[in-house]
């Protein structure tokens, strides 16, 4: 039993680590971010497709039922995707990677108000540190110029819409098993972000060795393995759990960034980076006071 309680918190983990190369991929591919993030979804789509087709031969059909899940969740991170690539154009990595992280207030709040569920004060001390923690650590340059520019206007409505998939993917998730879930999200998403780049007029070919690269290593490692690591863990835990252990990516995102990017963090973002993960480790002492008090759940 605990082992298979730990499996959630070991793909969250994994997730958080794929994910957290995102930034660095959109940054490095000459390319508009929608159309980075269109290539990111149709290849892993296609390479999951297999595995799809095998799943459908072995598992008990789908109900068509609970399929709004999936193509809900596929139109969310399509919009995740568009807003938030597009903001790396037009403000920092530090300034999108937090803003586009703020999806553990959305989830909270939609948590609380729509789906009533009974959020604890260690819960929300949780948040308030995970989220404190996480400014210090990659807000630094935000710290310094509070105004909203374009890119931080999208950033943040990115971050809307990835809490907008948690949630849906919370409960489209005990219907459908993970990897037929994913490749319906992918599906959706894929067609969502072919329509955006074609209302906004961007090409889809014409690129470099380079970028055509970065394409394909951003649909395995970000889309294919962070997602369906994601993905696999919100079957298991709540949104309001998983979303606020989700802050863990901007932080390490900046520990990479030191031997990829050659930005090395300065001192309050070390000591952020402790608070972000006392928050987390709060949330997660949450969940396990409401397993423990719910043991049949």
């Amino acid at each position: 039993m605990s082992e298979n309680r730990a499996l959630p918190y070991i793909a969250l983990t994994v997730g958080i680590v794929a994910l957290s190369m995102s930034a660095m991929f959109v940054r490095w591919a000459d390319a508009p971010g929608p159309v980075t993030g269109f290539y990111r979804l149709l290849i892993f789509t296609l390479l999951l497709t297999p595995l799809f087709i095998k799943q459908q031969k072995q598992l008990a059909p789908i109900d068509k039922r609970f399929l709004y899940f999936p193509i809900a969740g596929g139109i969310f991170t399509a919009f995740d995707f568009a807003f938030w690539n597009s903001s790396l154009k037009f403000t920092t990595a530090a300034n999108a990677t937090l803003l586009g992280n703020t999806a553990p207030l959305w989830v909270a709040l939609a948590s609380l108000l729509i789906f009533r569920e009974k959020l604890k004060g260690i819960f929300w001390a949780g948040l308030i540190l995970a989220l404190a923690g996480a400014v210090l650590v990659m807000g630094s340059d935000f710290l310094v110029h509070p105004t909203l520019g374009l890119g931080d206007i999208m950033a943040s409505t990115a971050a809307i819409f990835y809490a907008a998939y948690q949630l849906v993917t919370q409960r489209g998730r005990i219907h459908i098993d993970p990897f037929r879930y994913a490749w319906l999200v992918g599906v959706s998403a894929t067609i969502g972000m072919l329509v955006m780049n074609l209302v906004l007029g961007n090409s889809f070919t014409g690129y470099s060795t380079q970028t055509w690269f970065i394409f394909f290593v951003t649909a395995i490692v970000s889309q294919m393995i962070g997602y369906l690591a994601i993905t696999y863990a919100l079957g298991h835990l709540p949104a309001s759990i998983v979303a606020p252990t989700m802050i863990g990516q901007p932080i390490l995102t900046a520990v990479l960034a030191i031997p990829l990017l050659n930005e090395i963090p300065t001192t309050i973002q070390w000591v952020g980076g402790a608070i972000a993960l006392a928050g987390i480790y709060l949330v997660n002492q949450s969940h396990r006071q409401n397993l423990q008090e719910t043991p049949n759940a």
